[in-house]
């Protein structure tokens, strides 16, 4: 797995810059592996509410706020994809579940990745699923 197959990019508007980028990367990579898939290129976009609500409409229909949206290019067990990521939500979550910032951006961008890998949150099963899955991820940081 190669590290550099995996991008960061902040939106233009937003204050914000990802620290630790190589440590980032070589967690996912261990996450991908521990799920047993390959990592292909995986592009994160760090952006704004309404930046994310714009897509959130156009391309889901949904016009409601979220953390974070996925769109999968994955082919076989080789995971591909772009994740975009609202810092605003991403702050008011960690409020909002009494958490440090840094620890739910990390649970949102490893988040993606489990979407990537195959996992849902629609059903209550699925998000109890997710929700470990999450939680061993950022144990494993």
């Amino acid at each position: 797995m190669l590290v550099s197959t995996i991008a960061f990019q902040v939106e233009e508007k937003l204050d914000f810059s990802l620290s630790q980028k190589e440590p980032i990367k070589k967690w996912i990579g261990k996450i991908i592996r521990t799920e047993k898939r390959k990592c292909g290129k995986i592009s994160y976009f760090f952006c704004t509410d309404k930046y994310l609500h714009a897509l959130n409409k156009q391309f889901l229909g949904h016009d409601t706020y979220t953390d974070i949206i996925t769109f999968d290019y994955s082919n076989g067990d080789e995971i591909s994809g772009e994740i975009f990521i609202s810092i605003d939500r991403v702050k008011e979550n960690a409020t909002k579940y009494k958490q440090v910032f840094n620890n739910e951006l990390k649970r949102t961008i490893i988040h993606g990745v489990l979407h990537l890998c195959g996992y849902g949150d629609k059903t209550a099963v699925q998000k109890k699923i997710m929700r470990e899955k999450e939680s061993h991820a950022i144990g494993l940081f």
